[in-house]
């Protein structure tokens, strides 16, 4: 009991669920699933994303939730406590969180920047062309938001789980649902006509999103969009970071994980959803179907000329965005933050003070790096799966691409043939709680999820983009 007193602990199942929700919903929620969704066939991309958030999502987050609560360990020693042959995996997977912190901070600095424009009455500047480019191109302007995000997630962890990450999360996912949800509704109201005399609306663009459309798709057109809807929800729930293992080492023993499960997959896929209805009709009413085919920079480049598109309202409503994108965005990086800290807890025996500092100091070096990318440090290197970075995307790959998919695949084995799902749905059905899709979950963590995750890896080394080419 003293060590779990020291580790920290959520005080009940609400505020497990609502930080595990927070750090579930993020940047991918808000611009990442609406860019591919759109590109993916609106409806067809959202019944694969559906299809694969109830069984793959499933079987990912009940795993490790399951092993940190049954463990009371951080990822860098509780897979050791599994089986000692297989501890190799904890470092992977703590080193996941460390190399996605400082990138991600930089371009939470990125979205606090928007916000603090949209407040002080720079928002036509915003729709500009160049203005992005020139914001991220500049010396001392990233630095300074980098900072001001990094500092505010250092300050929500340094003050504990109960204290901090679980009054911090009880306060702005519900906000963060609200705004959502009333930025959503107002896209679909919208009309506009433009230079060519051709009107379009929010109802038209909601269409596009929902409608599934299978014209002329092939089956490896399938195959990519299944691909893209199964990439999307792997990053999207927080597995194969730490998180998830982290936070579950800190729910008390009586709660039921398999309702807590269901409802992270519930609200996740929800936000993500109305990101979707959120940003599509918006996009589609003032920039027609070209406008949606932006990608990444949709958010930072195409959303301010909608803004602006908008007139005097478009002021508001672009505060209003980049408000909910701020508090996803933290929710997001205090969980990340949380996930290395765990580790020099349990391995160094660090107090949470220090762990905090330490960490941050390392966020901030790292960070300094990514800022200087796009200036004096820019370079360009083409990375396997075919796009060519700076250095917030050679830590973007080097996480995202390659490491999480091996700890995921390693998990999987590790759980479904060496300490075999037992060991997991043991620990779901304590105190007599029924778990009641256990045969979904041992079919999918023993057979399933390692062949679909193998793919997904191969896909982001660039393989299968080869294997493509060869057979064409």
């Amino acid at each position: 009991m003293e060590t779990q007193r020291k580790r920290g602990s959520f005080t009940g199942s609400l505020g497990f669920v609502l930080a595990a929700a927070g750090s579930a919903v993020g940047l991918g929620n808000i611009w990442r699933f609406p860019y591919l969704a759109a590109k993916d066939g609106g409806g067809v991309f959202l019944v694969c994303y559906l299809v694969l958030a109830l069984t793959f999502g499933f079987t990912l987050l009940t795993t490790e939730i399951a092993i940190g609560r049954k463990t009371r360990q951080s990822p860098l020693t509780a897979y050791g406590k599994l089986h000692p042959r297989w501890k190799w995996i904890g470092p992977v997977a703590s080193l996941v969180p460390m190399l996605i912190l400082p990138y991600y901070s930089a371009i939470g600095g990125w979205v606090l920047k928007y916000l603090a424009v949209y407040l002080t009455g720079g928002a036509s500047a915003a729709a500009g062309d160049s203005y992005f480019t020139g914001f991220i191109s500049g010396q001392w302007s990233p630095i300074l938001w980098f900072l001001i995000f990094l500092f505010t997630t250092a300050f929500v962890v340094y003050k504990g789980v109960d204290k901090g990450i679980e009054k911090f999360s009880k306060l702005l996912m519900p906000l963060l649902f609200l705004l959502i949800l009333g930025i959503a509704g107002f896209s679909l109201t919208l009309h506009h006509t433009d230079a060519s005399g051709i009107s379009r609306n929010g109802l038209q663009g909601l269409r596009i999103y929902l409608i599934p459309d299978f014209s002329g798709m092939t089956l490896g057109q399938f195959g990519q969009i299944l691909m893209d809807a199964m990439g999307q929800l792997f990053y999207s729930i927080s597995v194969a970071m730490g998180i998830m293992i982290t936070y579950g080492s800190y729910v008390k023993e009586e709660t039921n994980l398999v309702k807590s499960v269901n409802q992270i997959e519930i609200f996740d896929t929800v936000v993500a959803f109305l990101a979707g209805m959120m940003i599509i009709p918006a996009v589609y009413t003032f920039m027609g179907v070209e406008g949606m085919a932006t990608g990444p920079s949709l958010m930072f480049k195409s959303l301010p000329k909608v803004f602006d598109a908008m007139g005097p309202i478009g002021i508001g409503v672009g505060v209003v965005f980049f408000l909910t994108v701020a508090f996803a965005a933290l929710t997001s990086s205090v969980s990340i933050m949380e996930a290395i800290v765990s580790c020099a807890i349990d391995k160094f025996h660090y107090t949470r003070k220090k762990a905090t500092i330490l960490v941050t100091l390392i966020a901030t070096g790292m960070g300094l790096l990514v800022c200087l990318g796009y200036n004096v440090l820019y370079f360009e290197v083409k990375l396997p799966n075919g796009t060519v970075g700076q250095v917030l995307d050679l830590l973007d790959y080097a996480s995202n691409y390659f490491l999480m998919p091996i700890v995921a695949i390693a998990t999987c084995v590790l759980i479904g043939w060496v300490v075999k799902p037992q060991t997991i749905s043991a620990e779901v059905a304590r105190d007599g709680v029924k778990f009641g899709r256990k045969h979904l979950y041992v079919g999918m963590v023993k057979y399933v999820a390692p062949v679909m995750l193998f793919f997904l890896f191969l896909q982001s080394i660039g393989v299968l983009d080869w294997l493509s080419r060869l057979f064409s």
